[in-house]
């Protein structure tokens, strides 16, 4: 129906019309205050497990030999939350500082009273670098930048320590290797520049990693023999954790592993480290019903019930940061039991396969995913092939944290 003027109207004033027949709102007594509740009980939600958290970065820093860790908590701390990971992590003394890679995050880790390092790996423009300078967060650069700089620490009345980050390899982001030590050569000459630290990133391909390590050192030596001092030299991901101790150098740059969840299962397997999930994604099962035989279940009828069979919908989809895939294997806990996801994952609905038998009520807790025995991320992925980060980094923003 196509939408007219007229039509609007028509709809405003009938609304208008049926807010007037309820008559006059109703007023409470003085003193007396309605509480609106922020959320439905059968709403998901993501709990927080600070032990398991703990636990992981006194992992990681046992993995390191005591280096100092530079928490990544980009794109929402891996779906832990900005301010609720930053807010655990801060007060541990193996955490030398925060990572992020929009600006807007590290600005609020500095409204949300965060005092150590912050490092701004993302991009941003000569408008924006008076604010991050005055706030006190370390830019990450890799062009010649120097100028812009100069005026910056000339209105700040010192020096702005920076991280320069070298591309050698990955083609991503950072100077090119085979430019990068003309341009630290003009940083480091600067008295409006201190150079806090040098980075890189792998490719993780295991013969271009090699030559990225060989790379990264020969350009560090050939500075550092110049008498350039470079800062902490920091390469080492969760991925870099596992596969490259020779290249922790002066601090390390985790972020999946922080969260407890190891991003391949050869990791895993490899017990090189004991992570724990720190999170869980959990709801309420808000309906359960018998299904005949022959009868469908979800859309294009992606579900047939061979048998009569109950199921029970849980009240949270893709639109929470359930992955569509979950329908291709995953299983949810409900009680002591592993229940198959059928039919399709809708936005805001997931129908799992209870039995012949009615084995749940509503009310009864799901669990999506956590830290128990075949109920980890790594094992939702391993069955329905979402990736864990899709597990993790997709989580929706506004979904309630709760800390256990």
């Amino acid at each position: 129906m196509k939408p007219t003027r007229r039509r609007f109207l028509t709809s405003a004033t009938t609304l208008a019309a049926s807010a007037a027949s309820l008559g006059p709102a109703t007023s409470l007594p003085r003193g007396q205050t309605v509480r609106t509740p922020s959320s439905s009980s059968f709403d998901p939600w993501l709990e927080i497990n600070a032990a398991n958290l703990a636990h992981n970065v006194s992992e990681i820093s046992r993995r390191a030999a005591n280096r100092p860790i530079l928490a990544v908590i980009k794109n929402n701390a891996y779906g832990m939350g900005l301010a609720e990971a930053a807010r655990r992590l801060e007060p541990m003394i193996q955490i030398h500082g925060f990572a992020v890679v929009k600006l807007h995050e590290a600005i609020a880790l500095r409204d949300a009273g965060v005092r150590k390092p912050v490092l701004l790996m993302g991009p941003f423009d000569d408008a924006n670098l008076q604010d991050v300078v005055a706030r006190d967060i370390m830019p990450m650069v890799y062009t010649p930048i120097g100028a812009a700089l100069d005026r910056v620490a000339a209105r700040r009345g010192r020096a702005v320590p920076v991280h320069v980050c070298v591309d050698t390899g990955i083609g991503r982001v950072g100077v090119p290797f085979r430019q990068a030590a003309s341009l630290i050569a003009d940083l480091a000459g600067r008295r409006s520049i201190a150079i806090a630290g040098v980075m890189m990133t792998f490719a993780e391909d295991a013969a271009l990693d090699q030559e990225q390590v060989r790379r990264f050192n020969a350009l560090c030596a050939e500075l550092e023999g110049k008498g350039i001092t470079l800062g902490r030299k920091h390469t080492a991901s969760s991925f870099g954790l596992f596969q490259h101790p020779e290249a922790f150098y002066e601090m390390v740059r985790p972020g999946m592993a922080l969260y407890g969840v190891y991003s391949e299962a050869d990791f895993r397997r490899a017990a090189v480290m004991d992570l724990r999930p720190a999170m869980a994604l959990r709801a309420r099962v808000a309906y359960v019903k018998q299904v005949p035989r022959g009868d469908s279940v979800g859309y294009s009828r992606a579900y047939i019930a061979q048998n009569d069979v109950w199921v029970a919908t849980l009240p949270v989809g893709h639109a929470d940061g359930w992955p569509r895939a979950a329908a291709k294997g995953a299983r949810v806990r409900i009680g002591d039991r592993l229940y198959p996801v059928i039919a399709s994952v809708s936005a805001s609905h997931t129908i799992v396969e209870i039995g012949a038998e009615r084995r749940v009520e509503i009310g009864d807790v799901a669990t999506l995913w956590d830290w128990q025995p075949e109920s980890r991320p790594e094992d939702v992925s391993a069955a329905c092939g979402a990736s864990v980060y899709d597990l993790t980094m997709h989580l929706n923003p506004l979904l309630p944290r709760r800390e256990i």
